[in-house]
């Protein structure tokens, strides 16, 4: 395990690393789509030229024998809970880096400019259970906290259940926020029905897949053992086989439009991020894309 020293340079240079894209696109980004509880009251002034006449105040205008409007803030008061799948197959990786260390820095980035906005920023750490819950709170100390707990924990349990976990996490967040699931999606996506449906009527749910490349296409390298992440069962594969390669990238192929399909349906905002340093390209599209449908 890294030695305090060794942590906050890896801290700090997740932070250096993400820093374009909290700065530029996420930052305008974030506070554009994701909105706050509504508007609260802010005062009463004098009617000028120009203003919404739907916003005067008839009974000051009424003593004051002058027309006066209300004025309104945007409350945002926004919790932000990051959930994130620790669970073994999210360690896997074979291309600059592991899904693990991509969904990091994609959780660093979220974290960064949710505290950028004044806003609260929690965690919960799940594989079949809730391994570690983090209060939302705001503040960059707090962030960096987040980022830390992400990477000193080392999961109790390599298996994914996520469907308690988030049961568990609509629960918790009693007022309207955002919610980032953080996770591959290998599992039973049926067990994810009830808590989706129940999170998605009070909040803002963006489901994020983190994904390698070599879960949809694999190279003929001969035979080769592989070893499954979340049971530890060994076995071998023949990828000289054509047809064991083509089944294997429909089989993908299949699965990962099962998955977009599924939150689609269910109106869950949908990111795919390879576990490369690709992953800022598929993040800034989606905030791109998604800024462009907020003012349309």
């Amino acid at each position: 395990m890294d030695d305090e020293k060794t942590l906050l340079k890896r801290i700090r240079r997740i932070e250096l690393k993400t820093k374009r894209l909290v700065d530029g696109l996420m930052q305008g980004a974030y506070y554009s789509i994701f909105k706050g509880r509504g508007i609260e009251f802010s005062e009463v002034r004098e009617y000028h030229y120009g203003d919404d006449i739907r916003a005067i105040d008839w009974n000051v205008t009424a003593r004051m024998n002058h027309p006066f409007v209300k004025e309104f803030v945007e409350e945002r008061d926004l919790t932000v809970m990051i959930f994130f799948d620790v669970s073994g197959s999210i360690d896997f990786g074979t291309q600059d880096m592991l899904k693990r260390e991509a969904a990091v820095e994609l959780i660093a980035s979220i974290a960064f400019s949710a505290i950028r906005n004044n806003d609260r920023v929690g965690l919960i750490l799940a594989s079949s259970k809730i391994e570690k819950y983090i209060t939302p709170r705001k503040g960059k100390k707090h962030a960096m906290r987040i980022i830390r707990e992400i990477l000193y924990h080392r999961p109790e349990e390599k298996g994914t259940d996520l469907e308690r976990p988030l049961i568990r996490l609509s629960k918790v967040m009693k007022k309207r926020g955002v919610i980032f699931i953080v996770s591959d999606f290998i599992e039973d996506l049926g067990k994810l029905e009830k808590p989706l449906r129940i999170m998605r009527k009070k909040h803002d749910v963006v489901a994020v897949r983190i994904v390698d490349v070599r879960e949809s296409e694999i190279p003929d390298v001969g035979y080769v053992e592989l070893e499954d992440g979340e049971t530890g069962e060994h076995f071998a594969v023949n990828t000289s086989d054509p047809d064991f390669r083509k089944n294997f990238s429909r089989i993908a192929s299949e699965r990962d439009a099962s998955i977009a399909y599924f939150m689609k349906a269910r109106k869950i905002d949908f990111i795919q991020i390879p576990a490369s340093d690709n992953w800022q390209k598929a993040a800034a599209k989606y905030f791109t894309e998604k800024t462009r449908r907020a003012r349309t």
